[in-house]
């Protein structure tokens, strides 16, 4: 994510320095000027429109992915909880059926 904002930072950057170096050595009238640098910062506007569309699509994707691990990891983790839950309960039956073998000699 910080790739695409030292991007877009740059893009920014680059534009203004641009209008700065244009206004600066501009041989035009102040109207023709005008228009070049709204022009400018129409195009910059542009090119962080699309720079912020591209990481938000990024984003999204990223956090797809994150979503789809996180659900394959809780299905791994309630299987192995209904596999574990499985063994407990026949270790406590086996330990039952012993305590009730106990129980009956010392009845008897």
């Amino acid at each position: 994510m910080s790739k695409n904002v030292n991007t877009v930072a740059a893009i920014v950057a680059g534009a203004a320095v641009g209008a700065a170096i244009g206004i600066l050595f501009a041989p035009d009238k102040g109207s023709k000027t005008r228009a070049k640098l709204k022009e400018g910062l129409d195009d910059a506007k542009h090119n962080l429109k699309d720079s912020l569309s591209a990481s938000s699509e990024v984003l999204r994707e990223k956090f797809a992915h994150a979503k789809e691990n996180l659900d394959g990891t809780y299905g791994e983790l309630l299987s192995n909880m209904s596999y574990k839950t499985e063994e407990v309960i026949s270790f406590l039956e086996t330990k039952l059926a012993d305590l009730k073998a106990q129980n009956a000699k010392l009845q008897k």
